[in-house]
Order: structure tokens, then C-alpha cells, then sequence
């Protein structure tokens, strides 16, 4: 603010204690404090305090939740078996040869349980480190490719979107896949940077190339097909030939095989039949087949981005079309790269014919950066209308929020569904609250807290959704019979699975079962070890009968077989999902 005045009056006479010149700028308290409001990023205190409070919120809810089955139960029981059995090559589920995996995650599991002991939130430590590394990395690409601010707003944006924020709670391969495929993606900008040192590109490379490694014991070949593919399509498009000779392809090849080839190679020693089902069968078939009945619509991603990627949704059409803006005169080209790196996977997975939720989830790492491009430069009114959507968006919730314990008949999961409705109206109250306070920090022009606020909300109400399922995946998981069957199972004691393999019971139980009338994904593994289930239940009832000891996990219907046949068996604890018998008639 301009001021033509000068400070009058010196105490005892009549001159002016100061002449300020005309036209000279006087920068008054609330003018600096309106100032810092806009620049929050520059304040190292509040970016640790900020740091802190999302690191808390991001590991908080970890351990309240049971293992939700079958992918959470499956990867933490394969990691106990690696555990228990020290066999750290040939990795087993429920005793079984299970391939369909690479070892990454459970091992890292398996290194959790050892050092921290069995639990839910060392089951799910992996997946919520991964995610958590690629939002830092991210914040430091952005701030190095850019600025101090784009690096600010894109890790808030990666922290805080509703499906990258919410998978970094489970046990997901998915979301660590996509960890260290952000590290692949971060460690090829900051190598590629025009102003890079060659010491500084060569090892960023090698961190990208590691990366790779990483990402393809996570899942399989598609951690290297996708950087690659991305790679060629960039090139061809900025026609920037150069970059792979700034690859550092000797050295990088290197690193990766060492990394990533001893495990297939291991593995493949001791199990012949290994690469056949591992490459073609779970790969190859998987992408272009129906077999695994995982097939969806063309716009099957499309439905999944939208609410995934609020709070940030008002902004994505805008992010998405900035990225075809030019870009300085330069050889390298980053935001070419990130729109190539987010089309090219989402492209790829809709042409699947084997679609889940979560195989998009590399995508919002590149999404991030370029919402955050935009946010640097979008307009108030388009800051508002971000604000906006996800005021209404709470609002549609809590209206919907009634209703979600009459999605089932079931009394049980009724029940579970009444306590996630409660906190799901809490978290649409705060969706609500912070869409309609970002919209006013951004009327008021105060850009970073308007950010900070969306950010706040997207992940406190994502952790608000999860901490209200812990009813449900209680549940689910069977870990409120756990106390009701443990004295009955001896060290001798036989455990069976009839006609279903309870993932996470098994898990807390900890013990393996004989498969009873199930092959479901153990075909392949029981191909190769068919002594290792009962698939006549007259062989199986016949053992049950002459076992000093046995406990049986049992689907409800053939309980009620069973019943009508008067089978010998106690009932020891069961819900709407399983019944859980014994041998014994009495204890």
C-alpha cells in the first residue's frame, strides 16, 4: 500500500520525526500477516509442523482395522509361513506353492513380523511406507523441477487424494507397486533436469533403475513394461532422441538384474514348473484373457478417477489440459512426460481384460505434480469452484450416509454398517466444512492456506471412512472368534477348511488348514502337491471320525449337511459367515 504522509511530531517539537518519499511502500502488520498466509511454503517451522501432522494421520489408523480378507489376510499369512518355515524362495500360502506374486512385499512383511511382532499394523507397514516415500520424493521432485511452491502443493495433493491416501491403509501390492514406481518416475525427472550435474543424473538414474528392480519383484514384468512403454511414447512425442544415451543403460542394467533377477532365478532352480505359470498363465493370459473373471466396461477407470482423485477433482480437467501447454525451450520436456506416464497407464489397463481397482494407482503420483502445476497458476474462481465440489460432494454423502445400514439383511454386517455410518457422516461434515473454508481462502486470495485446507480434509476424511470400518472388517476377518476356538487347537490338534479357505482366520489362528472340496487360486499349487487337500468329503468325514483332535472351519450350508447326516461335531464359535466346529464332543 502507497502512502504519500510522513510520521509527525518528535516528541518536544514540531518537525517530522521521518520523511518517507512519495510513492514508497509501507508494509503495515496485516499486511505481512495476509502475506504469510499466501506463502506458507516458505516457512520452514510450519513445514515441519505440516510434516508431522501428516505423518501421524498417515500411520494412526493402521492397527485398528483387522486384516481385511482375502488380500490382506493372504499377503500377511504368506509372510508368517516365510517366517515360520525359512524358506525365503518357494513361497507358500495355507502350506501351498503360491506363484502368482512376486516375494517383495511379503518378505518385507515377514522382516516386520520378526522385528515388531505379528499384528495388523505390521502387516500393512510396507504398503503405508511405499505410498509414504513417494509423496516425499514427489514434494522434492516438484520443489526441484520447479519451485518451492509446485513441490508444496504436490505432495499435499498425492497425501490427501481419497484413493492414493485410502490404499496406503491395506495391504495392497497395488499401492506398492505404485511407490516404487514413483520413485522410478521422480528419480527419471530429477536425472533429466537440464541444469543437473552428471554426477547427480547418473545417480538419480540408478535410483530410478533400482526403483525398477523393486517395482518388478512388487508385481512382476509390468514394474518394467510400463516405464519402458512410457519411455518410448515420450520419445517419439518430444522426439528428444538424446535421453537415452542419458540413460546410463550399462550401469542401470546392471544395478536391475542384480536386484531383480537372483529371486526368478532361485525360484525357478528349485521349482521347474515356475516360470511357465508365473510369466504366461499370470501375466500374459491374465491381460489378455477373461479367465480370471476380473473384466469391466471401457470407462471401468474412468468411474474409479473421479471420486479417487477428490479433493482435487474441480481441478483435474484443467491439470490434465495445462499439460499440453508449451514449455521453455528446453530439451527436456517433464510435463510431456507426465501426461504421457498418466494416458499411457490408464490406456493400458482399460484395454485389460483384467481390471481391479487398484491397477491405476501409478497413475496419481504424475496426476499430483500436474494439479499442482496448476494450482500454482489456476485462477480464484477456479480455487473456488475446487472448494466447491467438495462441499457439495459431502453434502450428497450425508444425505446418502442414512442409508448405508440397510445396504445388507444380514444382522451382523447390518450392525458393522450402522457403526461405519456414523463416522462416515463425521467425515462428510468435514468434507463439507473444508471445501466451504478452502473456497474462502481462495475468494481472499490466500492460495496456500486454501491448498492446506483441501489437503487437510481429503485425508482426514479418508482416515475418518477407515477407522469407522473396524466394525465390518472384524467381521469379515473372523477375529472375533478367535477367542472362543484357540483353546481348543492343541499342537496336535488337525485344523481343516471345508468347502472355503478363510484368509485372515487362518491368519490370526495362526496355523495352516487341509483344504477340504477348495482349489479356487491353490489349483496350481495343488496340481503340483495334490497330497496336500482332501477333495472327497467321504475320505475327509471318515478321518474327522478317527482324529484324536480336529477343528473344522465350515461353510454355513454344509454345516447344515453335515447336521442332517449327524455328523459328530461340537459347535465352537460362529457368525453369518463361517461355523467353526470340533471333533470332540466335549471339553
Amino acid at each position: 500500500m502507497a502512502f504519500k504522509t510522513a510520521l509527525f511530531e518528535r516528541a518536544g517539537g514540531g518537525e517530522p520525526a521521518h520523511h518517507i518519499p512519495e510513492n514508497q511502500a509501507i508494509t503495515l502488520p496485516w499486511d505481512e500477516a495476509q502475506t504469510n498466509m499466501t506463502d506458507l511454503h516458505k516457512s520452514k517451522p510450519f513445514l515441519w509442523a505440516i510434516f508431522v501432522i501428516f505423518t501421524l494421520l498417515w500411520f494412526f489408523v493402521l492397527d485398528i482395522r483387522a486384516l481385511d480378507p482375502p488380500d490382506e489376510g493372504r499377503y500377511a499369512e504368506i509372510a508368517r509361513e516365510i517366517l515360520h518355515s525359512g524358506d525365503w524362495i518357494t513361497t507358500r500360502l495355507n502350506g501351498i506353492k503360491y506363484f502368482e506374486k512376486p516375494p517383495l512385499q511379503m518378505w518385507m512383511t515377514a522382516l516386520a513380523f520378526k522385528f515388531l511382532g505379528l499384528g495388523e499394523w505390521q502387516a500393512r507397514l510396507w504398503g503405508a511406507l511405499s505410498s509414504y516415500v513417494g509423496v516425499v520424493l514427489l514434494g522434492y521432485t516438484g520443489r526441484t523441477l520447479f519451485n518451492e511452491r509446485v513441490g508444496f502443493f504436490a505432495a499435499l495433493v498425492l497425501a490427501s487424494s481419497i484413493f492414493w491416501a485410502g490404499a496406503s491403509q491395506f495391504s495392497s501390492l497395488d499401492i506398492g507397486l505404485s511407490g516404487m514406481l514413483t520413485v522410478v518416475l521422480c528419480g527419471l525427472l530429477l536425472a533429466q533436469r537440464e541444469t543437473v550435474a552428471q554426477n547427480a543424473r547418473r545417480n538419480w538414474m540408478l535410483v530410478s533403475w533400482a526403483a525398477m528392480a523393486l517395482a518388478v519383484l512388487s508385481k512382476g514384468p509390468i514394474g518394467m513394461i510400463l516405464p519402458g512403454a512410457v519411455l518410448v511414447i515420450y520419445t517419439a512425442l518430444s522426439r528428444d532422441w538424446g535421453i537415452w544415451l542419458r540413460l546410463h543403460l550399462g550401469k542401470g542394467l546392471l544395478l536391475f538384474f542384480a536386484i531383480a533377477a537372483p529371486w526368478f532365478v532361485l525360484v525357478s532352480q528349485k521349482n521347474p514348473e515356475f516360470a511357465h505359470f508365473f510369466f504366461i498363465y499370470e501375466h500374459v493370459e491374465r491381460f489378455l484373457s477373461k479367465s480370471h473373471h476380473r473384466e469391466g466396461p471401457w470407462y471401468y477407470f474412468i468411474v474409479l478417477l473421479m471420486p479417487g482423485i477428490l479433493p482435487w477433482l474441480g481441478l483435474l480437467p484443467q491439470s490434465l489440459l495445462q499439460g499440453f501447454r508449451g514449455e521453455p525451450s528446453c530439451v527436456f520436456k517433464p510435463k510431456l512426460m507426465l501426461l504421457v506416464w498418466v494416458a499411457f497407464i490408464f490406456f493400458f489397463f482399460s484395454y485389460s481384460n483384467s481390471k481391479l481397482p487398484g491397477y491405476i494407482l501409478p497413475i496419481y503420483p504424475a496426476l499430483a505434480l500436474l494439479i499442482a502445476l496448476q494450482l500454482e497458476a489456476a485462477s480464484r474462481t477456479s480455487r473456488i469452484i475446487a472448494g466447491g465440489v467438495v462441499a457439495v460432494v459431502g453434502l450428497v454423502g450425508l444425505a446418502f450416509a442414512p442409508r448405508i445400514a440397510n445396504l445388507s439383511a444380514d444382522p451382523l454386517t447390518a450392525a458393522s454398517y450402522q457403526t461405519l455410518q456414523a463416522w462416515v457422516m463425521a467425515a462428510c461434515v468435514i468434507a463439507m466444512a473444508g471445501g466451504v473454508l478452502s473456497a474462502v481462502c481462495a475468494r481472499h486470495q490466500k492460495r496456500d492456506a486454501g491448498v492446506l485446507t483441501l489437503a487437510l480434509t481429503g485425508l482426514v476424511s479418508v482416515q475418518l471412512v477407515l477407522a469407522g470400518l473396524h466394525a465390518y472388517e472384524n467381521y469379515r476377518s473372523g477375529l472375533h472368534l478367535v477367542a472362543a476356538v484357540k483353546p481348543e487347537l492343541a499342537p496336535h490338534t488337525k485344523l481343516y477348511s471345508v468347502g472355503m479357505y478363510d484368509y485372515s482366520l487362518t491368519f490370526y489362528l495362526q496355523r495352516t488348514s487341509t483344504l477340504v472340496e477348495y482349489t479356487d487360486e491353490f489349483i496350481f499349487g495343488l496340481t503340483q502337491e495334490p497330497h496336500l487337500s482332501i477333495q472327497d468329503r467321504e475320505k475327509f468325514l471318515e478321518k474327522w471320525r478317527h482324529d484324536a483332535s480336529a477343528v473344522a472351519i465350515l461353510r454355513p450350508d454344509i454345516f447344515k449337511q453335515f447336521q442332517e447326516r449327524a455328523i459328530p461335531m461340537r459347535v465352537v464359535a460362529s457368525d453369518g459367515l463361517r461355523v467353526l466346529v470340533s471333533n470332540t464332543l466335549s471339553r
